[in-house]
């Protein structure tokens, strides 16, 4: 593949929300998990920021520094061709000036799209007042105009996934938010904890933009996904966590009576990682 210029790779990931084809990212969390998804074709990488923090040994929620993360996805930018999308959390900070530095530090990492909560980063079932928050992604929005690159702003309201508020009002405090964001110049409208078909459903109706759904137990497939008109769907730290029980079930075999067949079922060959890691960008 060619070297392409960022703006040029902006263009192409935020094209991808609006194809034939759902926009499937299993989320990366360092180099070699953004390699091993790029050689199996992923038009783009996605990192999680609960496994980039636990990589660099924190707990998920802000507990990470913003330089340490900016550092992780200009690592990842750095061994890929392809599109990388950041997950920045809540912004590292509470005012639009603050969302406007990490923003800038994300383009000027390499990344080309920002994931966005609404939560608070002391308390994560508290949620930034929606003026404010409004605020901060049209402060963004305008930023990253200057700079010259589009960033694919993907803004995420936690209302489900952190069971904000009186549960009867979730889905229209959803909407209310998410549609609050395209029009403040959101790209994605990301709402993570829906996962029955009928209020996703009603979300892709209810708003006029691409809708990123994170894969969840329970959750439609792939397939119906796209048929039901979701444009981008993300696993999160699902494949990062994923990674971790197989090597809990790796130590618990080796504890136990000693076996270790989880060790070699499914492994990635020795020569086969090298080579991976080994060839230049």
């Amino acid at each position: 593949m060619s070297t392409l210029s960022q703006k040029q790779k902006a263009e192409i990931f935020l094209g991808l929300h609006s194809g034939p084809k759902l926009l499937v990212l299993p989320n990366a969390w360092d180099v070699v998990s953004s390699r091993i998804l790029e050689d199996l074709s992923y038009p783009a990488i996605a990192t999680t920021s609960a496994g980039v923090a636990a990589v660099l040994g924190y707990p998920d929620g802000q507990r990470v520094p913003r330089d340490k993360m900016l550092e992780a996805v200009r690592r990842i930018v750095d061994a890929v061709h392809v599109p990388v999308t950041a997950d920045m959390e809540a912004g590292y900070g509470h005012t639009p000036e603050q969302m406007v530095e990490t923003a800038t530090a994300t383009l000027q990492a390499g990344a080309v799209g920002m994931n966005l909560e609404d939560v608070n980063e002391e308390a994560e079932d508290s949620q930034v007042e929606l003026p404010l928050q409004v605020e901060k992604i049209r402060a963004i929005r305008d930023a990253c105009t200057s700079f010259g690159v589009p960033l694919v702003l993907n803004a995420r309201t936690d209302v489900y996934l952190n069971r904000i508020g009186d549960p009867e009002t979730r889905y229209e405090r959803t909407v209310e938010r998410l549609r609050a964001y395209q029009k403040a110049g959101a790209d994605c409208l990301f709402a993570p904890g829906v996962g029955d078909r009928e209020t996703i459903a009603k979300l892709v109706s209810a708003i006029d933009g691409p809708l990123n759904i994170l894969i969840s137990p329970g959750c439609p497939g792939l397939k119906e996904l796209q048929s039901m008109g979701v444009a981008r769907a993300s696993t999160g730290s699902s494949a990062m966590r994923a990674t971790l029980g197989l090597l809990r079930r790796i130590g618990e075999e080796l504890l136990g009576e000693g076996n270790y067949s989880s060790l070699f079922e499914g492994a990635i060959p020795y020569h086969e990682v090298n080579q991976i890691l080994g060839r230049s960008k």
